[in-house]
């Protein structure tokens, strides 16, 4: 019996070598922990935020990413919409642009932080 999808260690691979189910799952469960805080914590201050983004939400964005490292633009986007909806949550940061908001926050893009999360393995290599 053939399958279409395998989980190994956490990580779903498909029979074409397919990322997009684990950025896919990856960002439904970030969405979930981020609808959690939304609804547990009214009025987030930046600080708080912070904190909460990145012990909770954030892990599940960046989950064994050396082994399914993005590189698509769809995987890419398939992430980085949970960090602009996630940094909506703070009051007063939705007018803001997304370049804003991550800017004020101190944080900064998925894609970012993933270029040069490798930059630093390539280094230790």
């Amino acid at each position: 019996m053939e399958t279409k999808e395998e989980r190994d260690l956490g990580i779903l691979v498909t029979d074409r070598l397919s990322v997009f189910s684990q950025c896919a799952e990856a960002a439904k469960k970030a969405m979930k922990v981020l609808g959690i805080i939304r609804r547990q914590f009214k009025d987030l201050d930046n600080e708080c935020f912070v904190i909460l983004y990145k012990s909770f939400v954030r892990p599940h964005l960046e989950f064994a990413i050396q082994a399914w490292s993005r590189y698509f633009k769809r995987d890419i986007e398939c992430l980085e919409k949970v960090q602009r909806r996630a940094t909506k949550v703070v009051n007063g940061f939705k007018s803001l642009s997304y370049e804003a908001r991550l800017h004020k926050l101190g944080l900064t893009s998925l894609y970012d932080r993933g270029l040069r999360g490798d930059l630093i393995e390539a280094y230790k290599i």
